[in-house]
């Protein structure tokens, strides 16, 4: 190494010091621990790759439109977060240890916390275009106990690729929440799953385009499921064979959340009923962990 190059490389050092020092007096541990630790390693990435004024420039513009088109209906930023796997590391780290209890996936920039309550076996489609699909399974916890009364947040898009927030009409659809039963059992009417496309007309689009990579996600159900005692169980389930399942924008396919969609040409449906079309049905048992990951 040359003595440009040291002392270049001296002086891009003392930068970092400088920066970390500043947050020497930061009362909180935690945060002081983050922002060490965010700082040296962004440094260490514009060192690593010589980072560019007119390179960081870009970066600034990207961020600067992702914040521009963010609404209260869409969320770049998870879009972001998303494709570049952060989601589901962030997933990874803090999932619990729990043998046996369903798998946690990506929360998505689709949730809304004011769908509306259905019964049980109720149709959370509202409207929503698609093949009928009857839903069903038990929560219980990873011991076997049934869980009743667990709150479960349910959303999808319809067969268009579209989720009912993308629509102008203000209309709520796809989406709902009911209550398990007292055996933990739940079911529900909804529409089959499809695969869509993530919003790929902003930025986050464009980093996938100039990357040549894909903005589908494989047809998939969102559960947010909450009971007393239990952590929070954020899930999908996958439609088994579907064609991006390998291929997934935001990586959030786990094996054990694919399953089979049993299509039927007529009835009955398991609740009696006899639908005039063909329908689908999927069975998906929720397992929950405690608290303390067991």
């Amino acid at each position: 190494m040359t003595t440009d190059h040291i002392v270049a490389a001296d002086r891009e050092q003392a930068v970092t010091e400088e920066v970390l020092a500043s947050f020497d007096a930061t009362p909180d541990p935690r945060l002081r621990e983050v922002m060490h630790s965010l700082v040296r390693h962004l440094h260490a990435f514009a060192r690593d790759v010589r980072l560019s004024e007119r390179e960081w420039e870009t970066a600034i513009e990207f961020l600067t439109r992702a914040g521009h088109i963010t609404d209260e209906h869409r969320q770049e930023f998870i879009l972001l977060s998303d494709v570049l796997g952060l989601s589901m590391l962030t997933v990874a780290i803090n999932e619990p240890s729990a043998p046996g209890a369903t798998e946690s996936t990506v929360f998505g920039p689709f949730f809304v916390d004011t769908a509306p309550e259905v019964p049980l076996g109720g149709d959370i489609a509202r409207g929503a275009s698609g093949i009928r699909c009857y839903v069903s399974g038990q929560v219980r916890s990873v011991t076997g106990e049934p869980i009743d009364g667990a709150r479960i947040e349910v959303w999808e898009a319809d067969q268009d690729g579209f989720y009912d927030v993308q629509y102008p009409d203000g209309r709520s659809a796809g989406r709902g929440w009911l209550r398990s039963g007292e055996n933990g059992e739940y079911r529900f009417w909804s529409v089959l799953p499809a695969p869509y496309p993530i919003p790929h007309d902003g930025p986050v689009g464009d980093l996938l385009a100039a990357t040549a990579r894909g903005p589908m996600r494989p047809a998939h159900l969102h559960f947010m499921v909450t009971a007393s005692g239990f952590r929070t169980l954020i899930t999908h389930i996958f439609v088994a064979g579907d064609p991006y399942l390998g291929c997934d924008a935001v990586f959030g396919v786990k094996q054990d959340l694919v399953v089979e969609a049993i299509h039927h040409l007529d009835g009955p449906a398991p609740d009696g009923s006899h639908p005039e079309t063909g329908w689908a049905s999927i069975a998906f048992d929720l397992i929950l962990a405690t608290h303390d990951g067991r």
